[in-house]
């Protein structure tokens, strides 16, 4: 998978049970447990379609909905874009098979070079597979332009 995949699918969104360092974002356990925040789906003729073609799903930890709420993502805030393939099947648009899934931890002691968030996207259903490879400074690249929200792209629903 391309970088830039890995770099979109955190824009769009991620809470780890364990400290993260600069190294290792935890996986995180039971994200589908914590609050959603979004659900869309990117189709054909998008112009991120071709890295993103499928169903997205946000979700964000306690500390990370605080931060939406706020503007203000304290640390131990996880986002997480969970990324599924789509299947169109009897005029419905279903779940296929996962593509990724792409964290975003909040860390400021740990990841000054990124805005206090660190990146990290694991592949398919994968816990181990790590898609990041270089710390996490081209996905922050994308985030630059939501600095003035926090980094992150999704926001609530009213």
């Amino acid at each position: 998978m391309k970088l830039q995949y890995i770099s979109v699918a955190l824009s769009l969104v991620l809470s780890a049970s364990t400290h993260a360092n600069e190294n290792s974002i935890p996986y995180p356990e039971g994200y589908r447990n914590w609050y959603h925040v979004k659900s869309m789906i990117i189709q054909q003729g998008h112009p991120l379609a071709e890295d993103n073609l499928g169903i997205h799903h946000i979700y964000a930890n306690t500390e990370a909905l605080k931060g939406y709420k706020t503007g203000e993502y304290p640390d131990g805030s996880v986002l997480v874009f969970d990324l599924l393939e789509h299947i169109e099947k009897d005029k419905t648009i279903q779940e296929g098979s996962r593509k990724l899934i792409a964290v975003m931890y909040k860390d400021s002691k740990s990841f000054t070079k990124t805005g206090g968030w660190g990146y990290e996207g694991f592949a398919g259903d994968s816990k181990t597979e790590r898609l990041v490879k270089d710390k996490g400074v081209s996905c922050h690249s994308c985030h630059l332009p939501k600095q003035s929200e926090g980094y992150v792209f999704s926001t609530l629903r009213k």
